[in-house]
This record gives structure tokens, sequence and C-alpha cells, in this order.
């Protein structure tokens, strides 16, 4: 399914856009030209040499802060995406075969959890826990699971009742073999999509929540809090918000695309993918044929 997916150029732009955001996120830190949280008297200071996106209201330099804060964007995201895909894939397949009792409580957890507003309670999370991005991120992801469970459940319901299936269940084989041999390579395409979209809805919970101010505590960079301390000064620089905005959107924009890419090269439009691409190819076979028969 890589190799399908990069075979895209949407797929190629969006794998290029995520995995530099990805390096951002592993060496930003590192490659900030200056401390992040150090201030200066230079403070909304325009672009230049030694501050290429200018300094904030305190001197601050904003392209450290924005490289430094990539890391929590990133990985506040992940937490949302895997804890969502923990939380709901694996009981979404499992509602299949462990039972009636199983499928209902589940069924009904999972309504429950749709009805939830997932920023309240990520908010009222860190109220009791204290202020802290992780404890928020996966109080969020577990509320954010039913887009999961469902895509799990209706794609395991489809092979099922495949004959594979029903002939390894016959001869004895436990549900987690089926489901580890059988299943799962079925299930995947769709949860890769739901994962991909999540990834991007994870940027924008983050960012919201940091926008507000909730989640890390300043003078932490993160790329909402810059966004938020931007807005208070356009004044005195109105350009200052687009950095950190364009990030968000390019990221959840990839993140969505990269959700396209599998999509359109998986299930029934993968094998029709594959198989325009062999015609196309057989084509291209049969006129390089005829070329060299009539030279």
């Amino acid at each position: 399914m890589v190799r399908r997916v990069l075979t895209l150029v949407s797929g190629r732009v969006a794998v290029t856009v995520l995995a530099v955001i990805a390096v951002l996120a592993l060496f930003g830190p590192l490659l900030a030209p200056h401390n992040p949280l150090a201030t200066s008297d230079n403070t909304l200071a325009a672009a230049s040499s030694a501050h290429w996106l200018g300094t904030d209201y305190l001197g601050r330099d904003v392209l450290s802060r924005l490289l430094d804060g990539s890391r929590v964007s990133v990985l506040g995201s992940l937490e949302v995406a895997l804890t969502a895909l923990v939380v709901g894939a694996i009981p979404g397949i499992l509602s299949v075969y462990l039972g009636r009792t199983f499928e209902w409580v589940t069924l009904r957890l999972a309504d429950t959890l749709v009805a939830l507003p997932f920023l309240l309670f990520a908010v009222a999370v860190i109220a009791l826990l204290g202020n802290g991005i992780t404890q928020a991120m996966l109080v969020t992801g577990a509320l954010v699971s039913p887009l999961f469970y469902r895509v799990a459940r209706a794609a395991t319901l489809a092979v099922a009742r495949s004959p594979y299936v029903e002939a390894a269940l016959i001869s004895g084989a436990s549900v987690g073999r089926v489901v580890r041999r059988h299943v799962w390579v079925k299930v995947l395409p769709p949860i890769a999509v739901a994962l991909a979209q999540t990834i991007g809805t994870g940027f924008i919970i983050v960012s919201s929540l940091t926008f507000l101010g909730i989640g890390v505590q300043p003078p932490a960079p993160t790329w909402g809090g810059l966004l938020a301390s931007d807005l208070g000064y356009l004044g005195y620089q109105p350009w200052a918000p687009l950095a950190p905005a364009l990030l968000i959107m390019i990221t959840v924009w990839a993140a969505n695309l990269l959700a396209d890419a599998i999509r359109d090269v998986s299930g029934e439009a993968g094998r029709a993918f594959v198989n325009n691409r062999k015609a196309r190819a057989n084509r291209l076979d049969q006129s390089d044929t005829v070329t060299a028969g009539g030279a």
C-alpha cells in the first residue's frame, strides 16, 4: 500500500510535507538559531538577517519559538491519533467475535463518547489533574476513538463471513489468530485512512487548546500559543500570525491529503488503480513491440 500511495502525486506531496514536519519535531529545538525563551529589548522587530521572522512582544526570536514548539504540536496530535486507534479499533474488531453482550456494551460506550464534547472534557481533565498536554491528549484520543470503532467494526463485518475466515474458525483457530492472520489485513486500509485524518484532527485540537493557554504552561512555545500571542499585536505586526497559522493549515492539509491518497489506492479503488496501471503498461509494451517490428 505504501508503494501505491507513493505512485500518486498527492501521496508524494503529503508524505513529503509530513516528513518535513516530523523533522522539525525531532530536530527543531536543535535547529533554532536562538534560545526560544530568551527575551531582549528588541521587541516587535521586523524580519532581518538576525531574526528571520522578527521578534515578539518580549523580544524573543519567532523562528526559534516556532521550531521549538513544533515538537509539542506533533507529539500531541500523535497521542490523540494513537490513543484513539488503540481504544477504538481493537474493541471494534473484537465486537464482531466476542458475543452480543460485548457488542452491545461497546456500541453503547461508542455512542456515549460521540455525544461528549471532547474539548470541554479535555479542559475538565486539565483542571482536575493539572495543566499538562499529555493527559488532555489521552482523554481527547479516547473521546475520538468511536471513529476507529465504527470503521474497524464495519470493515470486520465485511470479512467476518468470508469462507477463509469461517474455515479458520471451524478448524479450531483462536479469535486472536484469526484477527491477526486474516482480518487485520483487510481492516488495515480503512483504519489507515482514519488514522491519517485523526492526525490532522489532533493538530487542530492541540492548536485549539494551546491557543486558549491550556495544556502547556507559558512561556513554553507552541504553534497555537504563538498564534494567540500574535493576535494581540496586529497593529504592530499584522503579518505575525501568518507563520504559525500556515504551519497548522499545511500540516492538517497534508494529513487529509494522505488520507485521500490511502483511500484511493485501497479496496476496490486500489484494485482498479492497479489494474489500470497494468493495462497501461501492457499497452506501452505492445506499442513498443509494434514499433520495433515495423523498424
